[in-house]
Order: structure tokens, then C-alpha cells, then sequence
């Protein structure tokens, strides 16, 4: 006969801020973070001032630029990283493998882009698809690696890091790639990048590779049961059929005015604008990311505050009303201080709007299928945005920028009435924390 454990009121230690934040997984999601992000602008954003430079048509800059679309169907393939292991990297174990994998892959297709140049658009291309497809593989992975590497309660530490590791990346291949660009050749600036990417290579090389063990299929069936069913139908179970399929519906719809506004449409209006590159690279990406910083801890503040759901339908309209802003700067061309305005309500709504958009996806996920469910749901989150950014440089040719603009804004609107059905529901069937 056992004793008793004797009743007790004493309330759990709270956990420690500092070991979550000193603890070397934090660190190295960090540089994951920055590998991440680096390949992200260069297939979109940045891509489009190189090809609107070498003469390519708006209306062709804004497909080739959608090559970023890539992110948007990663879970088709996150879960061959779960379930199969890396070729000739296998020793790495299974997170480290394929990010490394992905990582070459991302040095290979930048190195290959600036050989090839616009001058030769197939095979640029074909380069450009290569680095999406492989910096869409490296979020897969990474986004694995960090809920496996640590606790939950760890989770927010890690996510923190990661986010400045990503932006660090975003202003080299935003700001300082514009920057480079007023000064030496495109391709140049692509080989730049191409190096930087070793910076990361060496972090994963010294990481410690989580422990993490799956059983095994005993047969062929078996495995894809595992890799393209259960995930699935694990969501449909536990919020049932009618509930899920609106669910999924409002997780399509809620980020196309943020979505419409990143792919290639961007770059061209800020040329027609009368802007110079460096100054666009110090506005949009240098100070632009430190005021999404900013906007992303506070999303966090709310969060931990309010739960994930209130603060994301308020970050969701707020973020989309900050597309009109941007018909303030078509009658102040080529004001800085407008462009400075502009940028800072912008990307505080997007810092903001992309931590309660983390918060609120994670809250979703059976961390039995962790790595491909998140894959499909932030995959989801991107995918109508994107397609509405490849006819953007059409609709912009058969309209104007303004009205682009106010499309983009009022495509809000389903979304917002879908979450405001959506909210009771899901408090009934799942109480936030």
C-alpha cells in the first residue's frame, strides 16, 4: 500500500522568462529563423524591382513574383518530413536533415538565379521556383523543429527569437538588397545572399536534433494512412464536419487583404510613386521591420491577455483598413514623410496581425500531428491572398492602384462576418485558455 500524496494549495512555479530566453534551442531558432526568412523577399518583393529593371512587363513580373505561392502548398508535401527520412542526410536525424537539405537548396537556386539573370526568364525561373520550393521546405521543417526541440511553456520564448532572426533576414533582403542594388549588379546582390545563407547552415550543423520517435508502418497502407489521413480527419473529428469546413473557410479568407499586398504589385507602385530604391529599401524594410517588431510583441501583450481569438477579428479589419492608407501616398508622390506614415500603421497591423494569427492557428493543432497540420493551416492562411496577387498586375492595368487598393480592403468583410458566427461556436466546442 502506497502513501497518500497529501493535498496541497501551493501554486505552480510560474516559469522562468530568462531560461526560456537564455536557453540555447532560443538561440538557435534565432538563425533558423533568419534562414527562413531570407529567400522569402527574394521571390517576391525584391525579385520584382530586378525584373521590373530588365525590362520585364508589370503584368509578368506579378506571376513570376507569385512564385512565392510555393508557401502556400507546403502541407502538400510537409508530410513526407514527418514520416521519411532525408536522402544522404539521414545522420542528421530528421529535422536537421531536411533543413539542411532545404538550405542548400535555397544557396543553389540564388547562385543559380544570378547566373542565369533575366536574360535567360526560363531557366531564371525555373531557378526562382527552386528557391521558394525550398525555402517553403525549410518552414515546414523548422516550424517541426521548434515545437519538438522544447515544452510548451518554452514555445513563446522560442517563437519570439525566431521572429527576429526572421526579420534580421527580411531587412538584408529587403533594405540592404535595395541598397546594394544602387551600387553593383543584380546578380551580385543574389551571390550576397547566396553566402549569407551559410550563416544558418552553420547553426543547424552545431544544433541538437530533438528526440522525437514514430513508429514505424508495417505496411505500405499503413504509411499513407498516416502521412495523408489521419492528420485530416484527426481536424474533422474533434470539431466535426459543418464546423470544421466553416472554420477552414474563415482561415482561407481572413489574411487576402494582408496576402494581396505582398506578392510583386508593391515594388512597381513605389517606382510609379517617384521613389528611389534605397529610400523604398530604409522606409518599407529597414524601419518598417522594427516597427513590425514592435507591432509583433504587442500582439503577444494581447494575447496573453485577451486569448488569441479577440484580438485577431481586431487585428484582422484593422490590418485591412490600413490598405486605404496607402491611397494617401498616390497624391503625395515621392513624400517621405508620407511613405513613413503610411509604413508605420501598415506593418504595425501586420506584426500585430501575425502573432495572434500564430496564436490562434497553434490553438487549432493536435500536436500528435503538429508538423503537417500547421503546414496546412498557415499554408491555407496564404493561398487566396497569393492568387488574387497574381492578377494583381492586371487588375491594376485595367483599373488603377486605388482601386486595387479598396479591393483588397473590402474583401475583408466575409471574413469578419464569418469569425463573429464562428466565435460562440467555438467557445462551446473549445474554451480558450
Amino acid at each position: 500500500m502506497t502513501d497518500a500524496v497529501p493535498a496541497t494549495d501551493a501554486k505552480p512555479a510560474r516559469p522562468s522568462v530568462w531560461r526560456s530566453f537564455s536557453q540555447p534551442a532560443a538561440w538557435t531558432m534565432f538563425f533558423f529563423g533568419f534562414s527562413s526568412g531570407l529567400p522569402f523577399l527574394l521571390v517576391a518583393g525584391t525579385l520584382a524591382y530586378w525584373l521590373k529593371e530588365s525590362g520585364i512587363e508589370l503584368k509578368e513580373i506579378t506571376i513570376i513574383a507569385s512564385a512565392g505561392m510555393t508557401y502556400a502548398l507546403k502541407f502538400l508535401w510537409a508530410p513526407f518530413l514527418d514520416h521519411s527520412r532525408p536522402p544522404l542526410l539521414a545522420r542528421l536525424g530528421l529535422r536537421r536533415g531536411w533543413l539542411l537539405l532545404a538550405q542548400l537548396g535555397v544557396v543553389a537556386g540564388l547562385v543559380g538565379m544570378a547566373v542565369a539573370t533575366p536574360a535567360q526568364l526560363g531557366l531564371f525561373i525555373a531557378m526562382t521556383l527552386l528557391v521558394a520550393f525550398a525555402g517553403a521546405t525549410q518552414d515546414i521543417a523548422v516550424d517541426a523543429y521548434r515545437i519538438e526541440i522544447a515544452p510548451v511553456a518554452d514555445q513563446g520564448a522560442l517563437t519570439a527569437t525566431y521572429s527576429l532572426g526572421y526579420r534580421f533576414a527580411l531587412i538584408l533582403a529587403g533594405a540592404f538588397a535595395l541598397g546594394f542594388a544602387d551600387h553593383m549588379p543584380w546578380p551580385q546582390v543574389y551571390l550576397i545572399m547566396a553566402v549569407a545563407m551559410l550563416i544558418p547552415i552553420g547553426a543547424n550543423l552545431r544544433a541538437v536534433e530533438p528526440d522525437s520517435r514514430r513508429v514505424a508502418a508495417r505496411s505500405w497502407g499503413e504509411a499513407m494512412r498516416q502521412m495523408f489521413v489521419a492528420p485530416f480527419s484527426d481536424f474533422f473529428r474533434r470539431y466535426g464536419v459543418a464546423l470544421t469546413l466553416l472554420l477552414l473557410l474563415f482561415i482561407l479568407l481572413f489574411k487576402i487583404p494582408e496576402q494581396a499586398l505582398v506578392g510583386g504589385i508593391m515594388s512597381p507602385f513605389y517606382l510609379d510613386m517617384g521613389f528611389q530604391k534605397t529610400e523604398i529599401g530604409a522606409v518599407t524594410k529597414l524601419y518598417g521591420t522594427w516597427i513590425g517588431i514592435v507591432g509583433v510583441f504587442v500582439g503577444g501583450v494581447a494575447v496573453a491577455r485577451w486569448g488569441a481569438r479577440k484580438p485577431l477579428l481586431f487585428a484582422v479589419i484593422l490590418c485591412a483598413l490600413c490598405n486605404l492608407l496607402y491611397l494617401w501616398l498616390i497624391p503625395n508622390k515621392g513624400n517621405l514623410l508620407v511613405l513613413t506614415a503610411v509604413i508605420s500603421g501598415e506593418n504595425f497591423m501586420l506584426g500585430f496581425l501575425g502573432t495572434c494569427a500564430v496564436a490562434f492557428l497553434s490553438s487549432l493543432v493536435n500536436r500528435e500531428h503538429t508538423a503537417t497540420q500547421y503546414a496546412l493551416l498557415s499554408s491555407m492562411v496564404n493561398l487566396p491572398g497569393k492568387v488574387l496577387g497574381v492578377f494583381a498586375g492586371g487588375i491594376v492595368e485595367a483599373t488603377s492602384y486605388g482601386s486595387y487598393f479598396i479591393i483588397a480592403t473590402l474583401a475583408v468583410l466575409p471574413a469578419t462576418a464569418l469569425f463573429l458566427w464562428l466565435l460562440p461556436r467555438l467557445k462551446l466546442r473549445v474554451p480558450e485558455a
